[in-house]
């Protein structure tokens, strides 16, 4: 029975919802897959995210991972497009959910700091770092990017979270 967990990180986005897959055993991580989901910017709200949730569960039955990791909405200073990132995060999380995942969320802040070191770090930075960790994932766009560093977060919390409960 083989010790490795795979590992889904979302990037939720109305538009353009990155993921990225990891294999983690024991300490040693490696890139298994990595897109985004993209619906068309001319549906409907409803159709949107219906797209989105469809494209996601395709993902997870494609790549079957065995837990989730999704990112918290970042709020910005408009009020109805965090609201509308808020519905896209709720595809994030119902499909791995629906899927039988356990889920976990992460700050988009702890995402940077765990993959950068630094909370403030911007997405060049991670996406350089991204390709650090995982130089088999190769180029990866911003979206894919911030997923698989949010995959990464779930990866090294989830040992440290193992370590200490052994402890």
């Amino acid at each position: 029975m083989s010790n490795t967990i795979r590992i889904i990180g979302l990037d939720p986005g109305l538009r353009r919802t990155g993921w990225g897959v990891v294999a983690c055993t024991g300490a040693r991580l490696a890139h298994v897959a990595h897109g985004v989901v993209a619906v068309a910017e001319t549906a409907t709200l409803a159709e949107r995210l219906c797209a989105l949730l469809e494209g996601l569960e395709g993902v997870i039955a494609q790549h079957a991972p065995h837990e989730a990791a999704v990112e918290e909405v970042f709020a910005n200073m408009n009020p109805a497009s965090t609201l509308k990132l808020g519905q896209a995060r709720a595809a994030s999380l119902i499909a791995p959910a629906r899927a039988g995942l356990p889920v976990a969320e992460y700050a988009t802040r702890l995402v940077k700091k765990a993959v950068v070191g630094a909370g403030a770090a911007d997405k060049a930075q991670v996406a350089f770092m991204v390709r650090r960790l995982l130089p088999a994932a190769g180029d990866v766009s911003a979206d894919a990017a911030d997923a698989l560093a949010v995959a990464l977060t779930h990866a090294h919390l989830r040992a440290y979270a193992a370590r200490a409960s052994a402890a």
